[in-house]
C-alpha cells in the first residue's frame, strides 16, 4: 500500500479520545469509507510488563504484547477487520481465506458481523478447536487433504473463479496492513517510543514485515523519534525455511514440503513473504532462530507460570526463541524487549494437553488431602 504521508497530520494528542481498537489509526489503514468498517473491537490489547519472565530469562526489561485477548483470541482479528471492511467497499459477494485456523475464525466472525457468506480453506489436520470456532460463526469449512500450502493453492484458484474477496489472496495488500497496528500500539503504550528489540512469530512472514513497516511509518510521521528496533523472527524447527535462509546468508527461501511441528499456525512451508521478512530482519539488525517442539511446550508453561498468560504454540515459539537468544548472548540483558504472543492457548488444548500433569484423585477427607500435599 502507498499512503500520502505528506497529507497525514497526526500528533500524540489526537489519540487521547479515540476508540481503543485498531481503527484509532484510521489514517494509516487502507479503508476510505468509515461507514464500511466492520468492527468487533480488535486491537489495543494489553502490553504486559513481565518481571517474572524477565527474571527467568535473565533480562532486565521484558514486555509481552498479549493478543490472546482479541475478539476471536488471536492477532488475526487485526487484518480480518481491515480485510472484511475493504471487501465491503469493493461490494464483494462473499469473503474467504486460506488458514491454519486463527484467520479462519477471525474472518468468519467479521463476515458474520457484516452479514457476508464466508468460505475458509484449512488443512484437514488443523486443531478441531479452531475449526469449531469458525464453523460456529457460520463459515463454510473446506478441509483440504494436504498442507496449508495445498489449501492456499486451492483457495487461490477459487478466488479466480468466484466473486469472493479472499483476505490473504486477492485482497492481501489491504489485509496485511491491519497487522502493523501491533507496532503502533506497542510504541504508543511505551510512551511513544520504540523498544530495542521485538521477537515475532513467523509463518508466512507477513506479520514480521508489517511490524517493521509500522515502526518506519511512525518514524516518518514523527510520532516516534527513532525506529532502530531489532526485529527478530521466530519459527518452529519443524517448519523454519526463513531461519534456514537467514543462517545460510541467502535470500533463497527453500520450501519445506512436509511441515512437522506442534505450532500448526506457523506451519507455512512456502512462506509468501519470506524474502521480504529476511530483508526486514537484516535491515533492522535482527536475527532468525527456531525452537523444537519440546522447547515450545516448555516455553508455554514458563509463560503461564510466571505471568499468567496462556498461549498457543506460536507464542511458545517466541518465548522459546527469546530464551535461546539470551543464552547465546544474541540478546543483551539490558535491551528493552517485546515478545509478541499472538494466539490463545485454548485454541490448541489438544496439543498442549499431553505436556501438563494429570489430576490425581483423592478421597473426600482431610487425611487423603494431607497425603496428597506431602
Amino acid at each position: 500500500m502507498v499512503y500520502d504521508y505528506d497529507s497525514i497530520e497526526l500528533d500524540h494528542r489526537l489519540f487521547q479520545d479515540r476508540p481503543k481498537t485498531v481503527w484509532r489509526y484510521f489514517e494509516l489503514l487502507p479503508v476510505c469509507d468509515k461507514k464500511k468498517i466492520v468492527d468487533l473491537g480488535a486491537g489495543y490489547t494489553i502490553l504486559h510488563k513481565c518481571d517474572g519472565l524477565a527474571r527467568a530469562l535473565g533480562l532486565r526489561t521484558l514486555y509481552v504484547k498479549d493478543d490472546t485477548v482479541n475478539p476471536t483470541y488471536s492477532f488475526k482479528d487485526r487484518p480480518a477487520t481491515v480485510a472484511v471492511s475493504k471487501a465491503q467497499e469493493f461490494c464483494a459477494k462473499a469473503v474467504g481465506c486460506a488458514s491454519t485456523g486463527n484467520l479462519a475464525a477471525a474472518i468468519a466472525a467479521h463476515a458474520a458481523k457484516a452479514g457476508l457468506p464466508c468460505y475458509v480453506f484449512v488443512p484437514y489436520d488443523i486443531e478441531l478447536n479452531k475449526i469449531v470456532q469458525a464453523s460456529t460463526y457460520g463459515a463454510r469449512i473446506v478441509a483440504v487433504k494436504g498442507t496449508y500450502d495445498d489449501a492456499n493453492r486451492l483457495a487461490a484458484q477459487a478466488s479466480e473463479v468466484y466473486d469472493w474477496a479472499f483476505a490473504n489472496i486477492n485482497i492481501r495488500p489491504y489485509y496485511v496492513e491491519g497487522s502493523k497496528t501491533l507496532a503502533f500500539e506497542v510504541c504508543e503504550q511505551l510512551g511513544w517510543k520504540a523498544p530495542d528489540h521485538v521477537v515475532v512469530p513467523v509463518g508466512s512472514g507477513a506479520l514480521l514485515c508489517a511490524i517493521w513497516r509500522g515502526l518506519k511509518e511512525l518514524k516518518r510521521l514523527n510520532l516516534i523519534e527513532e525506529a532502530q528496533t531489532k526485529v527478530t523472527g521466530a519459527q518452529p524447527s519443524g517448519c523454519s525455511p526463513i531461519v534456514s535462509a537467514f543462517k545460510a546468508k541467502t535470500l533463497d527461501v527453500d520450501p519445506v514440503e512436509h511441515p512437522n511441528t506442534i505450532a500448526k499456525s506457523l506451519a507455512v512451508g512456502d512462506p509468501g513473504d519470506g524474502v521480504y521478512a529476511l530483508k526486514a530482519i537484516r535491515e533492522s539488525s535482527g536475527v532468525a532462530e527456531s525452537a523444537t517442539d519440546a522447547e515450545i511446550l516448555d516455553a508455554i508453561q514458563l509463560l503461564a507460570k510466571t505471568e499468567g498468560i496462556f498461549t498457543e504454540p506460536a507464542g511458545g515459539v517466541t518465548v522459546a526463541v527469546l530464551k535461546k537468544l539470551v543464552e547465546a548472548e544474541e540478546v543483551s540483558p539490558d535491551e528493552e524487549v517485546v515478545c509478541y504472543v499472538t494466539g490463545n492457548g485454548l485454541k490448541a488444548t489438544d496439543t498442549i494437553l499431553n505436556s501438563v500433569p494429570k489430576p490425581v484423585g483423592i478421597e473426600p477427607n482431610l487425611e487423603s488431602l494431607e497425603k496428597f500435599l506431602t
